[in-house]
């Protein structure tokens, strides 16, 4: 005879494990939770309470799950049952930045192995995380080595999971080996897995995240919109799910920004920042949010962002120079982007990022001859990584030069490619900026009916973002209609005014807070696109050309 307790108690445990293979992850981890009170859980039961209280976001409850399974298989004599668990908890630990707690559970994990299953597929597991040790401490060659170590044991015993986890490491070896091809085809191999639900949840969300890490880094914004798409979508089918980890939080606002939903991306922002307070990935969540605000105009939000992100261990650049740029402090912005483009090259991403702003910041101050050099490194960059987002980068930044350098037909030619560029790439953005510059170049052929068309198109795409910076910008252009064939950045515009007005060049330094070694540089500039030698010649075409 069963007691009505004793039946209800299995029935609650029982509709725990109905509602686990449902991953209806809320009320299973309520259910298994009851139960665990009433009786507590052992064994596997207690490994379905840590994975559910994790996909709830219950990292606390899922830790002391864990570390209780692993007392469980300790005491009842079942040494690799225990390692895993230990694995288990580890991973969770470390992906939160808690490495030395983490350590210290795999080396718990590795004694038990290393003494009763060597050969087991619990040393795979203990295999990836030294693989991916190897591979982000610049040793690429002997982390790929060890993951493909751990994907013959993964194949050996049939364990997806481990078979995910291993293969992940190796295309991001590959990525780091100059095997792009290869790095993705093992990515695309992942990926088929998890869509075809052969994974678990935790390993379908980790594989979701890492591919869309790498498909930034490589450059891949197509193949990062899809997959962040199909991750979305798997998390809305999962309602009790608490999605988007770590570093993934990040990406998903990076992929909103360049898709022009700003509003949507600093929602995520904050949300990242929120989830990520006390991990080491909340700086660059700070850097995102800054950036957003920078685009918008909102500088003194931008400021702060870009400071907490550089306490939290992320640095502030290039965005700052770029918002010195936009908070019209121009020898604050030319001085750091100068130090940036001095410095050893970084990640492909990061330099490319630096070399765009170097060639953005060194034209406003009319050094286009130091700007050269930083888009001949991009351009050789885009050669070396063909993929469409450095290609357009490479384009545009050329077009940007041969304009300032006079050459203003082949700078249409470069700016319309960079603009096809970014429009499939569907990036309003970045494919409006070029918009402008294009109509500068038409401008400049004479062309000013399609110019001002162009400044027109551009402005209706940063109104519609909330760019007020870049809004006033296409104003200033297209009022600028007059004057002449000249290209005029909005800097020497506003140095020119000054002029008409009667400022002398200290003066004119103390206005727009410049150096008078900058102002001069730029009136240097100023006559030479004007062909004119004089104040007084600069004063008259102000006048001529209304631009008051």
């Amino acid at each position: 005879m069963v007691l009505p307790g004793v039946a209800m108690v299995t029935a609650t445990l029982e509709r725990g494990r109905e509602l686990f293979r449902e991953r209806a992850w809320g009320e299973c981890y309520a259910r298994l939770s009851a139960s665990d009170r009433d009786a507590p859980l052992a064994g596997t039961d207690l490994e379905l309470l840590a994975t559910a209280a994790f996909l709830c976001g219950d990292d606390a409850g899922s830790d002391e799950a864990w570390a209780r399974g692993f007392h469980f298989y300790v005491e009842n004599d079942l040494p690799l049952q225990a390692a895993r668990c230990a694995f288990w908890l580890a991973f969770g630990l470390m992906n939160r930045g808690e490495m030395a707690r983490g350590g210290g559970w795999l080396g718990r994990a590795r004694q038990l192995v290393g003494e009763h299953g060597p050969e087991s597929v619990e040393r795979g597991y203990l295999i990836v995380p030294e693989a991916r040790r190897q591979v982000l401490s610049g040793e690429p060659a002997e982390g790929f080595a060890a993951a493909c170590e751990a994907i013959a044991i993964a194949d050996r015993y049939h364990d997806p999971d481990l078979g995910t986890l291993a293969r992940l490491v190796a295309g991001h070896a590959e990525f780091l080996l100059g095997e792009p091809t290869q790095g993705f085809a093992l990515l695309d191999e992942v990926m088929v897995g998890v869509t075809e639900g052969e994974v678990s949840p935790v390993i379908t969300g980790l594989a979701y995240c890492s591919v869309i890490d790498a498909c930034r880094h490589m450059f891949d914004i197509r193949r990062a919109r899809e997959w962040t798409s199909a991750l979305t979508r798997w998390c809305e089918e999962q309602p009790d799910l608490v999605p988007y980890r770590g570093l993934c939080l990040v990406h998903r606002t990076q992929i909103m920004q360049l898709d022009g939903s700003w509003n949507d991306a600093i929602a995520e922002g904050h949300l990242a920042c929120e989830r990520l307070a006390e991990q080491p990935a909340v700086g660059a969540a700070f850097y995102e949010l800054g950036e957003l605000h920078r685009l918008r105009g909102e500088f003194g939000l931008a400021e702060e962002m870009f400071r907490k992100a550089n306490q939290a261990g992320n640095r502030p650049e290039p965005g700052l120079v770029l918002l010195r740029l936009g908070q019209g402090r121009l020898d604050a912005a030319e001085a750091g982007v100068r130090r940036l483009l001095g410095e050893p090259p970084a990640a492909a991403l990061d330099r490319a990022q630096i070399l765009d702003a170097g060639v953005e910041v060194l034209l406003e101050a009319g050094c286009a001859a130091d700007a050269r050099p930083a888009m001949e490194e991009l351009t050789s960059l885009a050669r070396e990584i063909d993929v469409p987002l450095l290609q357009a980068l490479a384009a545009q930044a050329k077009g940007a030069v041969l304009l300032a350098e006079g050459a203003a037909r082949e700078a249409l030619a470069a700016l319309r490619q960079a603009w096809l560029r970014w429009r499939d790439l569907e990036t309003p953005y970045h494919a409006a900026r070029v918009r402008l510059r294009i109509g500068c170049a038409l401008r400049a052929l004479g062309d000013e009916d399609s110019a001002q068309m162009e400044f027109d198109s551009a402005r209706w795409v940063f109104d519609r973002l909330g760019a007020a910076p870049d809004v006033a910008r296409a104003e200033a252009l297209a009022k600028g209609s007059r004057a002449g064939g000249s290209v005029l950045t909005s800097r020497e515009i506003e140095v020119l005014r000054y002029v008409a007005a009667g400022l002398t060049n200290r003066e004119i330094a103390a206005e727009l807070v410049l150096s008078e070694k900058t102002v001069a540089r730029h009136l240097s500039n100023i006559y030479a696109k004007l062909d004119i030698s004089s104040r007084a010649a600069a004063t008259a075409y102000v006048y001529d050309h209304g631009l008051l």
